[in-house]
């Protein structure tokens, strides 16, 4: 039976820590020089898939915000659905920024941990500081496009992309769809070299997590568990906070909304996919609640292919995690370009392949606040085990969206008629 790209993440997941704890008990002497060759192997495996993060990025923003400006064309109803979409984006990210940080330095933390999650020649990482605000608001808009990509400067890169993007809708409609064809051939292409590396991905999370583990023992584990348990506590928050906004703003009645939409979660959590929750979804909005069927034929659609509510979430728990196990306190500037970059990545990361996603888009906003990026294959390969609760968020989410929108629309003119 062929195993799936979870299932051999997970089993080299557990066997990187069994054998790097039995390792360091065992052989100490031999597993310093082990851990040495592992780290080494996983850097290479991490250096492959960095390497596509910038033209990724680069063009999936420049795609998002092409669509975005598609959508927002073809109707009132589209651009009432892009706001909420884009403040729920805002609060998810915001809740997650003023939590996360706090919710983590609850924990004891592993100096040890810290330089074995970077490497020992890289603890220079492990010393960021905040940027000024007047540096962060100069070096915002990059005096060097192609300099910016070059160093990997993400913050930047992402805000000539949004003007390119931007630019890009108000040239000729033939010039800007020929454009638009390489940008996306650009991801395509990008996409493909990801899940080449992520073929190999067992091989990569083995060698860091081994390494990490033998120099760290148990503090590896316990850190690990707190991250799930913090990224599972803030997804379920933002789900929940989702009954507020139907409460507040929606169409309908809490009680009735969190009964009706419990068959679409329950496909969001077995399968784990937005996208195949979509025609449970269509039938929530439009039989059990009786939107508009208008409403939800328009806005899930678009939900499913623009709005993710806890992509943000998962962007700032993060670097959160990364900051906390480095010592690194997270100023006001730093949290504002976290908050910033992850609504921004959201809109263009729908529709990556599952674990390509994580390091293309975690990246960017790690990268930006000025933290090391070498944990982040170790997460990874756990992420799929909150990735459960961050689907049950975005269905919910995308429902709640749409009780929004359809709050203030009449019934539908066949439905008006026959009544």
């Amino acid at each position: 039976m062929k195993l799936s790209s979870t299932a051999r993440m997970i089993i080299a997941l557990v066997s990187a820590v069994v054998l790097g704890l039995l390792s360091s008990r065992l052989a100490p002497d031999a597993t310093v020089t082990l851990s040495t060759v592992m780290q080494t192997i996983g850097k290479l495996w991490l250096n492959a898939l960095q390497m596509t993060v910038v033209p990724l990025v680069g063009a999936l923003v420049v795609l998002a915000i092409s669509n975005a400006e598609h959508a927002a064309a073809s109707g009132r109803m589209t651009r009432k659905a892009l706001m909420v979409f884009l403040v729920l984006l805002f609060f998810s990210a915001t809740l997650t920024a003023v939590l996360a940080p706090f919710l983590f330095n609850l924990a004891p933390r592993s100096e040890a941990l810290m330089h074995a999650l970077i490497g020992t020649g890289n603890t220079a990482a492990a010393n960021t500081t905040a940027p000024a605000a007047t540096d962060w608001f100069t070096n915002i808009i990059p005096t060097n496009a192609v300099a910016a990509a070059a160093n990997g400067t993400m913050l930047s890169l992402v805000v000539f992309a949004l003007f390119f993007g931007f630019a890009l809708t108000r040239i000729e409609a033939a010039r800007a769809a020929r454009l638009m064809d390489v940008f996306q051939a650009v991801a395509d292409t990008m996409i493909v070299i990801v899940r080449w590396v992520l073929v190999v991905a067992p091989i990569g999370v083995f060698a860091l997590v081994f390494a990490v583990t033998a120099k760290t023992g148990l503090d590896m584990v316990s850190a690990l568990a707190i991250y799930i348990a913090v990224s599972i506590a803030l997804y379920i928050l933002a789900t929940l906070s989702m009954y507020v906004v139907v409460m507040l703003a929606g169409r309908d009645r809490v009680a009735t909304f969190a009964r009706s939409i419990v068959p679409a979660q329950a496909v969001a959590v077995s399968t784990q996919s937005s996208l195949a929750s979509l025609p449970a979804m269509l039938h929530v909005a439009a039989k059990s609640l009786e939107h508009p069927l208008r409403v939800p034929s328009l806005v899930l659609p678009m939900a499913v292919s623009l709005f993710r509510l806890t992509s943000p979430v998962q962007y700032i728990v993060v670097a959160s995690f990364i900051a906390w196990t480095q010592g690194v306190h997270l100023g006001p500037v730093q949290l504002l370009i976290a908050i910033s970059l992850a609504v921004v990545v959201s809109l263009g990361s729908v529709g990556l392949p599952g674990q390509a996603s994580f390091i293309a888009t975690n990246m960017p906003i790690t990268n930006a606040m000025g933290l090391p990026v070498e944990p982040l294959g170790v997460l990874l390969a756990v992420d799929t085990i909150p990735d459960v609760f961050a689907t049950l968020g975005n269905v919910t989410g995308d429902l709640a969206a749409t009780s929004v929108v359809a709050k203030g629309e009449g019934a539908d003119a066949s439905e008006a008629d026959s009544t």
